[in-house]
């Protein structure tokens, strides 16, 4: 019986997004300027109608403007942004509607291919809205008949894009201003989905029809020993391989390459759309049946049950002369084929740690 008075753990805390962030701050900078309020927090509106109060750790004028800092609170998501300062700048201007700048820490788009132009500021279009929502309001309310420049910065945000995939995205000089609903959900990772989303349309814009979706380093280092692939082709896709199977559909392209580490492979071969452990797990059971329909004998299959780690059972097959690697890149082969459209040629390749290739699938073109 389940002990009912057992502590449980407690639920993971939501933060709120850089649009939000960006959002509060251009607020309480334009409203110091039109109504003279000097504020510590403020009250902005997602854009599903939810009321939400952030607390800002500055609220002053400048010389030609005034500026509002808050904190990024990602909640307890792995953010790279969370602890960030972020603040916005306003000027009052003559011209009606919105200007978005890009400035310290914000990246400027330099390729084509996303939701934004290039040479804009890299400050997506839903917190533009929320932005320019709360700052019409805002001025509906005060009788300013102007507009606004808002500036958005991120201090250390140069930094901090390099661990995101923004430089390889044409986003330079730092990070991206984004959010949807302006909530952070724990371990939602939706913009490293939206990522990978905008790496292959990047790649595909600017007419890269083969592209290699990567586990990790490892992988990316493989695929570019073996193909020579520029950068803009190489997508990160880390434990997401439903991301980019499923955005194929979308945005087709000629060729995917896949690669991965044998584990993730065969996760990715026993039907798995998440390759972390928190959503699945390495089938041992399975990859001895694989084994066995290429010749492994009960006693082989009875070791690759009982192994360690699926690459421990990798090598006990190598060693009695199964090609494990290849069946489990072809099983991957078949269910990637049956998610992404006739047309996209697909290939499978499963890397050691070292970044050797013990498995593949699909031909060399």
């Amino acid at each position: 019986m389940r002990d009912e008075t057992a502590e449980q753990p407690a639920p993971l805390r939501s933060g709120l997004t850089t649009g939000s962030c960006a959002t509060a701050t251009s607020l309480a900078a334009a409203r110091l300027l039109l109504g003279g309020v000097v504020a510590d927090a403020v009250q902005i509106v997602l854009p599903k109608g939810k009321q939400v109060q952030m607390r800002l750790e500055f609220c002053r004028l400048t010389e030609d403007g005034a500026e509002a800092g808050t904190i990024k609170d990602a909640g307890d998501d792995p953010d790279v942004t969370h602890g960030a300062l972020l603040y916005s700048r306003v000027q009052l201007i003559d011209e009606p509607g919105i200007r978005f700048i890009a400035g310290k820490g914000v990246g400027t788009v330099t390729r084509p291919g996303l939701v934004l132009a290039v040479g804009e500021p890299a400050i997506n279009p839903v917190p533009r809205k929320m932005i320019s929502d709360h700052l019409t309001l805002l001025a509906e309310e005060t009788g300013y008949r102007g507009g606004f420049e808002v500036t958005v910065n991120v201090e250390g945000g140069e930094a901090l894009a390099l661990k995101t995939m923004n430089p390889r995205l044409g986003i330079l000089g730092g990070l991206s201003i984004l959010g949807t609903s302006g909530i952070v959900r724990p371990f939602s990772c939706a913009a490293y989905i939206a990522s990978i989303h905008q790496g292959i349309d990047v790649a595909k814009t600017n007419g890269f029809l083969h592209i290699a979706a990567c586990t990790g380093n490892a992988s990316e280092d493989t695929m570019r020993r073996v193909y020579n692939l520029p950068e803009i082709a190489l997508i990160e896709m880390g434990d997401f391989v439903g991301a980019v199977l499923k955005h194929l559909r979308k945005v087709p392209v000629d060729k995917l390459s896949l690669c991965g580490g044998f584990g993730k492979i065969s996760k990715l071969a026993a039907g798995h759309m998440d390759l972390h452990s928190r959503h699945s797990s390495i089938d041992l059971p399975q990859l001895a049946e694989w084994a066995a329909a290429i010749g492994a004998d009960d006693a082989l299959q009875q070791a690759i049950r009982g192994a360690n780690t699926s690459q421990q059972a990798l090598a006990m097959a190598s060693a009695a002369g199964v090609a494990l690697g290849d069946e489990v890149c072809r099983h991957a082969l078949e269910f990637a084929r049956s998610v992404v459209p006739a047309q996209v040629q697909v290939e499978v390749f499963a890397i050691d740690r070292q970044g050797g290739i013990v498995g593949h699938a699909g031909a060399f073109v």
